[in-house]
């Protein structure tokens, strides 16, 4: 579909799910069965990565889904979406008018799962913990702009920023800022293996065979007093090493539901072929696939090059012929349904040309065919699938103006060359920390970017501390606006296309519409069997 104008739903209507699963219920009631829940994310100890569930640590989806579940933060983003709303906190406000201090007061008679009291010092140490460790590659960057946080008695915590930020609340509500013990975390190094402890909603049990998780059981936390209704008492999360071997337990009964991730073809053989026992609920999803560029590398530094790459890339195709109905193209590196989203490649390229692309290399003086390496993950979801980097070499090579080889990698080996820049160009996928703009846009444009980047632009770094102090976000639309114009001139990365999200779930099975919000994030709180 190709997406020349677009309609601009407000955040909040977005995040209300598409197809509403029967029999969810609001009231908090309890379903007493236990409830199976398959995944495909790979939770692994290894001598590089010892501590993969470390909240100072973990910075994927997967690892998030757990840590979710156990951890508790002060604020979370709400059933629905919206601005975050206290959680362990009974209150939190900025208490100034240029967003730079934030406090918080923690409900009374907050308790880990152990029975021992959460105070503001906890708060104050799980934080300090995770800017002490400083870890690589982990979500400290989330919390670069903390000056200082301040204690004031058992319940209070003040935050004082280095520079405004409205957006600080969504950084609180990710469990980067989960507190934990510290008789179980110690302040300067990272927790190994895989048990996680906190205050949330469950406590949590691993199931670990050759250093790898194949199960999680979540036990419902007696202790737990916050701002979720959990409607169940236990949650078995089952690993899966794919899709198919998923699929096959539930159809088998042996899982009540699967998500992260079912296949396209999993999910458009369902929606083609509905079944009575199989419920398929699409709920609204942000997570976007992307090639990025080491802009140093010498087949990809010149502008051009990427430009014309942007020139010729034909999304609808990759869409429709790789994805079906399970994606939609993608025209700027925020996407549909967040506010400030605009299509800024297509408003800057318009539909594929090989003529055009052609003339910018030629007025570039760039000798063709451009040969590069096209690098992919290989096991990792969300980046792409080997059809889609087939179909991009296509694309490319069809214009004469590039002679391209497609490689394929295991994450484990991919991701530590992608960040040495061993890759000119590669592809991957980001789901978002927090349904805001600037989520699409500093993880790519900070100088300490997530894909360590060397490409820098000081107009787009400026504007986004400039978005930063408008409370308001739909202020700083035009902010973010200028920002997607900057990365469509640029071409630091080149955005393909859109995810829709699937969950397939047994009959029975209610609350399925709120378990996976947009950003992919589980919520197992939600789900219940119907006893009817």
């Amino acid at each position: 579909m190709n997406r020349k104008t677009l309609v601009l739903p407000a955040v909040v209507g977005l995040l209300a799910p598409v197809l509403a699963a029967c029999g969810a219920s609001d009231d908090g009631s309890e379903g007493k069965a236990a409830i199976v829940v398959g995944t495909t994310d790979r939770f692994v100890a290894s001598k590089d990565s010892p501590a993969p569930l470390d909240p100072a640590i973990g910075y994927e989806a997967g690892v998030w889904n757990v840590l979710r579940q156990t951890l508790q933060t002060l604020v979370h983003v709400p059933r629905g979406g919206g601005e975050p709303v206290p959680e362990a906190a009974e209150s939190c406000t900025f208490t100034d008018t240029q967003s730079e201090s934030y406090r918080c007061k923690l409900r009374s008679g907050l308790k880990f799962a152990d029975g021992k009291p959460v105070t503001a010092d906890d708060v104050k140490y799980s934080i300090d913990r995770v800017i002490r460790i400083d870890a690589p590659n982990g979500p400290v960057a989330l919390l670069d702009n903390i000056d200082t946080v301040e204690t004031q008695g058992e319940r209070e915590v003040i935050f004082h920023l280095r520079a405004p930020d409205a957006t600080f609340p969504y950084k609180l509500a990710t469990p980067v800022a989960g507190i934990v013990p510290r008789s179980r975390y110690e302040a300067k190094s990272v927790r190994t293996g895989f048990q996680v402890d906190g205050s949330g909603p469950y406590t949590m049990k691993p199931e670990v065979e050759h250093n790898q998780v194949v199960k999680v059981v979540f036990t419902r936390n007696p202790h737990y007093k916050g701002d979720v209704k959990v409607r169940n008492e236990k949650v078995e999360l089952d690993v899966f090493p794919d899709a198919t071997a998923m699929g096959k337990a539930l159809d088998s009964r042996k899982i009540d539901m699967m998500t992260r991730t079912m296949s396209p073809e999993q999910s458009q053989r369902m929606l083609e072929e509905p079944r009575d026992d199989i419920k398929l609920t699409e709920v609204p999803g942000l997570a976007i696939h992307f090639l990025g560029f080491n802009t140093k590398d010498p087949a990809v530094r010149n502008k051009a090059v990427r430009q014309a790459m942007a020139q010729v890339i034909d999304r609808g195709e990759i869409a429709s012929k790789v994805y079906g109905t399970t994606a939609e193209p993608l025209y700027s590196l925020i996407p549909p349904g967040i506010t400030a989203h605009a299509n800024a490649f297509y408003n800057a390229y318009g539909e594929p040309s090989t003529e055009k692309a052609a003339a910018i290399l030629r007025d570039a003086g760039v000798e063709t065919p451009v040969k590069f390496t096209l690098h992919y993950p290989t096991d990792r979801v969300g980046a792409g699938t080997p059809a889609e980097f087939a179909t991009l070499k296509k694309q490319f090579d069809d214009t004469g103006l590039f002679d391209v080889t497609v490689q394929g990698t295991p994450w484990a080996k991919y991701r530590p060359a992608q960040l040495r820049g061993d890759y000119a160009v590669y592809g991957m996928g980001w789901f978002p920390d927090f349904p805001d703009p600037d989520n699409f846009t500093a993880p790519f444009l900070d100088r300490n970017n997530f894909l360590n980047s060397p490409y820098t632009s000081a107009p787009a770094q400026k504007l986004i501390a400039q978005s930063r102090r408008e409370s308001d976000r739909s202020a700083a639309t035009r902010t973010f606006q200028r920002i997607q114009e900057i990365v469509a001139t640029d071409v630091p990365v080149l955005p393909i296309s859109q995810d829709k999200q699937y969950v397939a779930s047994r009959d029975g099975l209610t609350g399925v519409e709120w378990a996976v919000n947009s950003s992919a994030d589980l919520q197992l709180w939600e789900l219940a069997k119907d006893t009817h």
